[in-house]
């Protein structure tokens, strides 16, 4: 089952025409991130995350915007997470308008690091099984 959220679009994340500003979406992705982490670690997904003993660092962020959204507008965002590598795990984000049509794409890459060595280290376990697919 796809995790699914969704996000209002406020009148911050807007240019002065009314239209989300692209930057913003990056924001969309990460909060999307960050709650299905949440969801699937059973609490706050980030002190979860280093309660594990690693520190989550981007290494990869792309942002793909495909349709214009609009203050006020409700977008489901979707996130899948991808086969986790040794060090590293990713996602990839899907946003779509009420009527179904995709307005952006989002992928991202984390590394795990040693929070004392600053080095990638291997996913923790508890990371890795929260990751795979339902």
């Amino acid at each position: 089952m796809p995790f699914i959220t969704t996000r209002t679009v406020l009148f911050g994340d807007c240019d002065p025409a009314g239209i989300v500003y692209t930057p913003r979406i990056a924001y969309f992705v990460i909060e999307a991130i960050h709650e299905f982490l949440s969801h699937r670690l059973g609490g706050e997904g980030l002190r979860k995350l280093f309660a594990m003993g690693i520190l989550p660092p981007a290494r990869a962020l792309s942002v793909e915007f495909l349709s214009p959204m609009t203050w006020d507008e409700v977008i489901s965002i979707e996130v899948r997470s991808e086969a986790p590598g040794t060090t590293s795990f990713g996602f990839a984000v899907e946003g779509r308008q009420a009527s179904g049509e995709v307005t952006f794409r989002g992928a991202m890459t984390q590394v795990c690091i040693d929070p004392e060595s600053k080095q990638p280290i291997e996913l923790p376990e508890a990371l890795r099984q929260a990751l795979q697919p339902e």
